[in-house]
């Protein structure tokens, strides 16, 4: 008895070249319904339509077409159990061999602009994951094949005779894998439509690439990521294979810049050229400058030392200026919307030098998701996104801040709710000067950001990611020469700081809003 072959899918490509191999090199006989069906009989290949095979027509305008015992019984039948057998004879069901389905495309469907509730209701695939599901079950005696880039490896397998139970398995997790996707995509755009919130978290990635290692060498480490979307939109263009660190440290650096907009083209004047040097996670310099050149070597001036071995992100087009000023430092990788030809070509000889395109499109389409993993489970906030908002900011001193004074405390403020908790930026014209990250407490922060700017802390401002419960970090900043200090306020003992603010000559802002970063 000739093998049964059933096709039914919705992405064609290499269809036809498969069936012609199922029939004319292995002797499958196929069975198969609507627009796949037609297909293959335009290409003159025998095929039974499913009505003709279960004597049972389409119904429903389509809604019902595989679902029926000569099907299902075909795919579930256990070769293997006599009783199994029976009933096939019993019913004239004869086995189905092989299942290869792929499902409506909902995804597609719901990614058009205006798409209507029915209109995605009615691409819900209800025959294709129950065979794929039924063959997936059976996978002992049925092949299910669920992707067009298994055609090829499956022929190899025919042609060689190594139809292994590794291989059916294999296939079989391939396909509930296919059928849990598809329902996730489903459930959580029905969710999204009527505001529900999913009583569990669902979510399925496919797989980027496996990494070198993780954090550490003994650490095994896999990135998964929405293609088009965040980093896995991102452009290689040249550099050895991202590591896990340079993923988190890149990330550290677009979640910085992103406070100063980013964009792909050179020639718009909207937006602040911005750079981010980023160090284990912290920014060590950043700046604001004319040009990606100026943004550059401001941001680098910040702490050239911690620069070191660091990663850079840039929010506009990079330059040949700005590549020169690469050069002759070690960086592991720069991130950019675009890199120009002579930018490329100068840094192209750091052949280590990991460069990426990272295009505002694909930032856009990123989930707003912050999720970190705690043993057993998820952690998943809002991003803490940009925002310029500065209503609630109050002067609670006697002196109020200049006008160049209050842009400083902006740009410090952006900065200093991206550095580790506790945390302290020092700045001034728009370029970073020190930078105090994760101590244990907030004078300790402190202490490392006024060291690092030194004497040019004399006149710049001071931003605090949490509230002062004391007045030392006030006093220590007049020491360096602090003018303005801008923190969340919520203290108990703010009184203290303002005084002593009063007192030592110093203008503060508070802005009723903290930014731990953990």
């Amino acid at each position: 008895m000739s093998p049964i072959a059933l096709l039914s899918v919705s992405d064609k490509t290499g269809l036809i070249e498969f069936a012609k191999a199922l029939v004319n090199e292995f002797g499958f006989k196929i069975i198969s319904s609507g627009g796949t069906a037609k297909l293959i009989e335009s290409k003159n290949l025998p095929v039974t339509r499913v009505a003709d095979y279960t004597g049972f027509p389409e119904i429903l305008e389509g809604r019902v077409k595989t679902l029926n015992p000569k099907i299902h019984g075909g795919i579930l039948a256990k070769r293997d159990k006599k009783s199994h057998l029976n009933d096939l004879n019993k019913q004239d069901i004869k086995p189905i061999d092989l299942v290869v389905v792929n499902l409506y495309p909902f995804e597609q469907t719901i990614s058009k602009e205006n798409v209507s509730w029915d209109e995605a209701i009615e691409n819900i695939d209800i025959g294709g994951p129950t065979m794929i599901r039924a063959a997936a079950k059976n996978h002992q005696d049925v092949l299910v094949v669920t992707n067009p880039n298994q055609y090829s490896d499956l022929i190899d397998a025919f042609k060689s005779s190594a139809i292994t139970t590794e291989l059916r398995r294999n296939y079989a997790q391939k396909a509930f894998e296919h059928t849990a996707i598809y329902d996730l995509t489903i459930s959580k755009w029905i969710a999204n439509q009527i505001t529900s919130k999913q009583a569990s978290w669902l979510q399925c990635l496919p797989l980027k690439q496996e990494l070198r290692y993780g954090e550490n060498p003994h650490q095994k480490a896999s990135w998964y990521g929405d293609p088009e979307k965040g980093w896995s939109g991102a452009n290689q263009l040249q550099g050895k294979e991202l590591s896990t660190n340079n993923l988190l440290d890149l990330e550290a650096a677009l979640s910085t810049l992103r406070e100063f907009g980013y964009e792909n083209t050179i020639k718009s004047d909207s937006y602040q050229k911005a750079a981010v040097v980023i160090k284990h996670c912290n920014p060590c310099g950043v700046a604001i400058g004319d040009s990606p050149y100026l943004a550059l070597k401001k941001a680098l001036d910040g702490d050239r030392v911690s620069a070191f071995g660091g990663i850079i992100a840039i929010n506009c087009p990079v330059d040949e200026a700005a590549a020169k000023e690469l050069e002759n430092i070690f960086i592991e990788c720069v991130v950019a919307p675009y890199f120009d030809n002579n930018a490329k070509e100068i840094l192209s000889k750091k052949k280590n030098l990991r460069l990426l395109e990272l295009k505002a499109e694909s930032i856009k389409k990123a989930d707003k998701n912050h999720i970190r993993s705690v043993l057993g489970g998820l952690l998943i906030q809002d991003l803490d996104e940009p925002n310029p908002d500065q209503k609630e900011w109050k002067t609670v001193t006697k002196l109020i801040p200049t006008e160049k004074e209050m842009n400083d405390l902006s740009f410090a403020w952006k900065i200093v709710k991206h550095i580790r908790s506790n945390a302290i930026a020092v700045a001034s014209d728009k370029q970073s000067l020190g930078i105090g990250a994760g101590q244990m407490n907030r004078i300790g922060s402190a202490r490392i950001a006024l060291e690092a700017a030194g004497t040019k802390s004399k006149g710049a401002v001071l931003a605090s990611d949490g509230f002062f419960p004391f007045d030392d970090t006030v006093r220590m900043a007049a020491d360096y020469g602090i003018s303005s200090i801008i923190q969340p306020g919520g203290s108990i003992r703010d009184k203290d700081s303002i005084n002593a603010c009063d007192e030592l000559g110093i203008k503060m802002v508070v802005t009723g809003k903290r930014h731990f970063l953990h």
